[in-house]
């Protein structure tokens, strides 16, 4: 896993790229659009 916060992304060990925007970039290619939550009070932060 490499972790880069200050670029924004993170790059899993099953090979996804883990956007800050919660968007994804699949080893296929496939692109899963940014889905972030409606409501502020809802946000929660991965350890």
């Amino acid at each position: 896993m490499a972790h880069h916060p200050e670029q924004g992304w993170s790059l899993l060990c099953n090979g996804v790229l883990l956007f800050e925007d919660t968007g994804e970039l699949l080893p296929d290619g496939q692109i899963i659009a940014p889905h972030r939550p409606l409501k502020s009070g809802q946000v929660m932060k991965a350890a």
